[in-house]
């Protein structure tokens, strides 16, 4: 007889220092990823054959193993923090529908690790708890988490494994799912691990010093992949630092056959990581300054030179609407430079009844702040349309199929911005493409990212410059009101 496995998501990276918050609406609605899904709609939106997330990867594994019984899967991105109704009602449905499918072998969740709502700190280990008291003591609970997860003590008494992203930009979704799947296994012929420990790391890491294309992280992530004798799972979490909760920051994080099993892997990570701590240090560049260092390098460069937007990146929680660089490209003979996503509903509709060659006057962005952001009032050319709608392309996304809202492509002078009418971080080519742009054809690429970009743009490019430009998302954790963080935190490395 087939082992019966429940399986569902619940995904949120929380930005606790963003105004306003993320509703349940917004899990419902169709972004550039699927909408709040229930039951069998699970298997449709998330199947192996055309998901992108780590559930997908899971089912692609276990779909002819076990009985699966899909419970329910959503994500709100990255955002302002959950609200109390959204957090209860997709927790009570993921709840309620366990409870109906008992007796089970197994619960696997598809989650990040890095949510907070306006009631609890820890979304993901609250939410870990009561399907513990639920499924009693006996069988296993896997999950997959989010490489920026903020895992705490909650979550790892609760779950029986975490497997973690080891890719960032993220392009190992899928393969974290099918890990999470080989837990899942041995745990159901082992039992639950006898042995699990988690080692928070003193210091917090910005998200620019975390691409595990590079040293320091690289480094970390490789030590993390080697196998000892008893573990199920070791796993390096980077953390994100945009979340306040007392455990929020990396660990390192193993579950074995044995406590001491555990305990040896997980201290040889942490090792591994504090030894590494001047390394993750991160200098930055104002707008003035990549712009001029762009342009530098453009000179003897035959692709463009990308500018990541970092403090706007939407996949942070930032508005994706901020005007800064935008503002300081006008000030330079830049040749030509596109810059997105900005998001912009209403400048999209204004471009749409204008059409495609129509000039358009109004204050482009700016809306949600921080201070000095305000919107850029200029006369714009409307040189392309879209829908919104269409498919992904890239190591990031899949083949996913998202839906922008009204799109426009607007021109100024040598300078054009993409814009879409719901957020989406710049990781992906596919929006640019909607709109006919091959940004290989420009002098300067902005993007509105802060490492997932690299997987796409940094192969075109002649060079990668970040910037930092006021935002909603703080790239320096050390700029952060905490209230809850832990005593004894260093809230930048310390430099050698």
């Amino acid at each position: 007889m087939k082992k019966r496995v429940a399986v569902g998501g619940f995904h949120h990276e929380t930005n606790s220092f963003m105004d306003g918050s993320t509703t349940y609406d917004y899990f419902v609605s169709h972004r550039d990823r699927p909408p709040l899904v229930h039951g069998a709609e699970v298997l449709k939106w998330l199947a192996p054959e055309t998901g992108s997330f780590a559930l997908s990867g899971f089912l692609g594994d276990t779909q002819n193993e076990f009985e699966i019984v899909p419970l329910v899967w959503g994500s709100g991105g990255a955002g302002a923090t959950v609200t109390a109704e959204a957090f209860e009602r997709i927790s009570a449905e993921m709840v309620a529908r366990i409870s109906n499918a008992l007796p089970l072998d197994a619960v696997y969740l598809d989650l990040h690790g890095a949510m907070v709502t306006e009631d609890f700190e820890d979304g993901e280990g609250e939410l870990l708890r009561r399907i513990r008291r639920v499924v009693g003591e006996k069988i296993p609970v896997v999950a997959s988490i989010d490489y920026h997860a903020n895992v705490t003590e909650l979550m790892v008494q609760n779950a029986d494994g975490l497997a973690a992203y080891r890719t960032y930009p993220h392009v190992d979704r899928v393969r974290t799912g099918q890990q999470a799947a080989a837990v899942l296994k041995q745990l159901l012929k082992d039992g639950r691990p006898g042995g699990r420990v988690l080692r928070k790391i003193p210091f917090l890491i910005p998200l620019n010093s975390q691409s595990t294309l590079v040293h320091p992280s690289k480094t970390v992530v490789q030590a993390s992949t080697k196998e000892s004798p008893g573990v199920y799972c070791l796993s390096y979490l980077a953390g994100f630092p945009s979340s306040d909760l007392a455990e929020c920051g990396p660990s390192a994080l193993a579950y074995a056959k044995t406590q001491a099993q555990a305990e040896q892997a997980a201290d040889e990570l942490q090792a591994v990581i504090e030894t590494l701590e001047s390394d993750f240090s991160f200098p930055p560049l104002n707008e003035r300054q990549a712009i001029e260092k762009a342009l530098a390098i453009a000179k003897d460069a035959d692709k463009p030179v990308v500018i990541a937007d970092t403090q706007d990146n939407p996949g942070c929680g930032g508005t994706s609407d901020t005007t800064g660089v935008l503002a300081e490209l006008l000030l330079h003979d830049v040749g030509s430079a596109v810059l997105g996503l900005l998001c912009d509903a209403d400048a999209a509709a204004e471009a749409h009844r204008a059409g495609v060659g129509g000039e358009i006057t109004l204050a482009l962005g700016g809306k949600h702040g921080p201070e000095p952001v305000v919107p850029l009032q200029q006369t714009y050319t409307v040189a392309a349309l879209g829908d919104g709608k269409f498919a992904t392309t890239g190591k990031v996304t899949g083949h996913r199929q998202v839906d922008l809202g009204p799109m426009a492509l607007l021109r100024i002078g040598a300078i054009d911005i993409a814009i879409t009418s719901k957020r989406m971080q710049s990781h992906d080519l596919g929006p640019y493409q909607h709109l006919g742009v091959n940004v290989s054809d420009y002098t300067i690429v902005v993007v509105k990212s802060t490492c997932h970009f690299r997987a796409e743009f940094e192969p075109l490019a002649a060079a990668v410059l970040v910037t930092i430009s006021p935002g909603a998302f703080a790239a320096d954790p050390s700029q952060l009101p905490y209230t809850r963080l832990r005593a004894g935190v260093r809230r930048s490395p310390k430099l050698a």
